[in-house]
Order: C-alpha cells, then structure tokens, then sequence
C-alpha cells in the first residue's frame, strides 16, 4: 500500500527549488524562458484564433446577406409560381419572399463592358429581405419607368456612368434584323448604387423590375426562376420546405443554403484556421522543451538533495510529485500570464485601428478580432496536456535516483 503524499513537505521544497540559485543560474533562466515561451504562444495563439474566427464571421455577415439565407430554384420553368409562393406563405407564415426572374447579361457603356448576371425583381419584396438593396431603394431616384436598374458601385464606376444616365444591356436572346440576328439589347436607366463591401459580387449583380423581365424576354407574370427566402432559421426551415416539396411532388424544384453556395469557401477557410492552429501550437510545444531541460538540470543539480531526502523517508511519489507539480507551476503560470495577454491584445486591436485592412479588397477596414469560448478551451487544453506529458519525464528521472549510489560516489 502507498504511503500518503505529504503535501507540507512536497511545497516547501518546491518553494525552496523556485528560488533564484547563485550556483545555478542556469537553471532559473531556463525556467524563466519557458515562463515566456509558453506565455508567449498562448498570447498568440489567442490572437490568431481570434483574427481567424473574426475574418469567417465577418464574410459570413456579407456572404450572408447577398446570397439570401435560402434560394428556392427550379429545373422546371413553370413549376416555381404565384401558387408555390401562396402555399408556402401559408405553411411557412415567418418567412420573406421575393420571387425574381434571373440571366446573365453584358453591361455596355461607351469601350467599357462587363458581364453580370440581371435579377427580376419585386423591389418593395426585395428591400425586405436584402438590406443593402433597402439602403440603395431609399436612396434611389424612383425613376417612372420600368426599365431602371440598380447596380454595384465598382460596376457604375467602371461604366463611366451616374444615377440617371444610361447603361446598355446584352442579352444571350436574339433578335431579327434584316436577313440576320443579332443579341437582344436594352438601355436602361441607372436608379441607384448599392454597396455591400463585397467587390466581386457588387460588380457581378444588377437589379431590374419584373415588368422590364417580362417585357423583354417575354416571360409569362406570375412564372418564376426561383424565389430568395429570408428565414431566422436557415438550417431548420430549409430541411422542412424540402419535406414540403416532397409531398407536393415537385421534385424538380431544389432549395438551397447560402452556406451551400459558398462551402469550399468556408472549408478552405476552416481547414486554414485548423492548420494554423496545429503550427502556432508548436510554438508552446517548443517551450515546453525548456521545461524538460531545467526540470533535468535541477534533478542533475539535486541529485545530492535528492538521496538525502530519501534516506531521511521520502517516498518515490513524493519524489516524483515535487518535480511534476515543479514543471506544472512553471507552465500553468506562463498559461495565466498569456491569458491575460492575449486578452489585452484583443482589447487593443478591437478598441484601437492599429491595424487598417484595404476596404475594396476585404470589404471591411478594420480588423476582426472575436475569440470563441470553445477556440479558447482548446487552446488552454492543448497547452496543458504539452506542459503536464513535459512534466512527466523529469519527474520519473528524479524519482528513480538511487541514493546508494549518489552517496557513495558523493
């Protein structure tokens, strides 16, 4: 049976190792850098957890709202109609809609043409459900007329054109001129500018109304290419609309997650945030070796102290429990300390614009910083078990010392 631990015993002579010792200062140097070491790598570990987390937030937010949380789509042209909308506002009561017709066009100013895809558009349906197309409705000219659009800012930028002038617009239909064909075209009326930070997707979209939809491409009201939903519940209500679709046999018919039309995207971005997470946990993984070092420097420089406390009763566990509580002190203080470091530095970042981020390439100038509960457990975690299997070593080699043999040779 094993003795009890004396615990009175086992502190005092930490307390005793922890101090500063003139013959050598080695040994508490290397304490020191492993302090540091793993101060400094929880410190940074937070940071980056935070900046990563932040930056996947942040394009979610924007992601979020220019993708729709849901997208009803349909192989089948008439399948998705004034009917669908009105059984589904019935079923589904909480839900936005916003049906919109949708092809890809050429936007044409003088020398300067861009494709972009055209939506069709019930504009007060829209702005309940896009708040960026709101903001660009309330700022909007209201033009009288149904061939108006509203389009990105760095797409009117680059067309050279202002709210009320004219921009051209390609489409993929044809058109008889003479003895030939050439691409149906249109010149519409720029209402308004919307902008939602996302470069790529303000110069790829423009909006139009349904009228201008129909009038041109000669699509039947009330026949719809697809339907944006806005739900507080994306997850949730996408698998009961799919339930529902289901038993109305519209199997043609798909709804879509905005998560689903950007999912390499956010597991690129994932994957990344694990990777760096692994690489910057070496770093504690690299102090902790200096653990190793000045725990064995002080089992070889106590090897003497060691066979005594032997001799005079000291059991193997005591042994063994001073220099792992030794290493697990040294650690667990570095953890603390980086703790509160990699919290001020959350603090500085958040509250100070010491770092500014190129707005028309990020979509936001300030640099995100927002540290999860379940990033910060791992972290504190991973640290741990690196200090505590640190630990063990050291203190098994002190543990077998053998005081015969250190004594006789003393």
């Amino acid at each position: 049976m094993a003795l009890p631990i004396n615990h009175r015993f086992v502190n005092k002579i930490i307390r005793h190792y922890l101090k500063y010792d003139k013959d050598n200062p080695f040994i508490f140097i290397s304490s020191i850098l492993a302090f540091l070491g793993i101060a400094a790598g929880v410190m940074v570990l937070m940071l980056a957890m935070g900046i990563m987390h932040g930056t996947q937030e942040e394009f979610k937010k924007r992601l979020f709202v220019m993708n729709y949380p849901l997208t009803l789509l349909s192989s089948n042209y008439t399948a998705v109609n004034d009917q669908l909308i009105q059984e589904m506002q019935n079923n589904f009561p909480h839900l936005v809609m916003s049906p919109y017709y949708t092809t890809q066009v050429i936007t044409k100013s003088g020398s300067n043409v861009n494709g972009s895809i055209l939506y069709g558009v019930d504009f007060q349906k829209e702005a309940k459900l896009n708040t960026v197309f709101d903001k660009a409705l309330v700022k909007a000219l209201d033009t009288n007329s149904s061939f108006k659009i509203i389009a990105g800012t760095p797409l009117v930028k680059e067309m050279g054109v202002i709210p009320s002038q004219k921009l051209t617009l390609y489409f993929s239909d044809q058109q008889a001129i003479g003895f030939g064909t050439m691409p149906l075209q249109k010149r519409f009326t720029v209402d308004g500018i919307f902008d939602s930070g996302l470069k790529a997707y303000d110069k790829a979209i423009v909006y139009t109304t349904q009228e201008a939809f129909q009038k041109i491409l000669k699509r039947s009201a009330g026949l719809y290419d697809g339907i944006h939903i806005y739900s507080h519940d994306a997850m949730a209500d996408k698998a009961k609309i799919e339930s529902f679709l289901m038993q109305k046999g519209l199997y043609g018919v798909m709804i879509e997650g905005w998560w689903e039309q950007n999912v390499s995207f956010f597991a690129a971005m994932e994957m990344e945030k694990k990777a760096l997470f692994l690489v910057l946990l070496l770093i504690i993984l690299v102090a902790s070796l200096n653990i190793i070092s000045s725990l064995l420097m002080t089992v070889m420089s106590r090897r003497s102290e060691i066979a005594l406390m032997r001799t005079l009763g000291a059991t193997t566990h005591e042994i063994k429990h001073i220099f792992f509580k030794l290493g697990i002190i040294i650690g667990l203080s570095g953890m603390v300390v980086g703790t509160l470091l990699g919290f001020l530095g959350i603090w500085i970042l958040t509250t100070f614009p010491i770092i500014t981020l190129a707005e028309d390439v990020y979509g936001f100038s300030n640099l995100p910083v927002d540290l999860t509960l379940i990033d910060f457990i791992l972290i504190l975690i991973g640290t741990f078990l690196i200090v505590v299997v640190s630990s063990l070593y050291p203190a098994n080699r002190a543990s077998s010392t053998d005081p015969l043999t250190v004594l006789r040779n003393e």
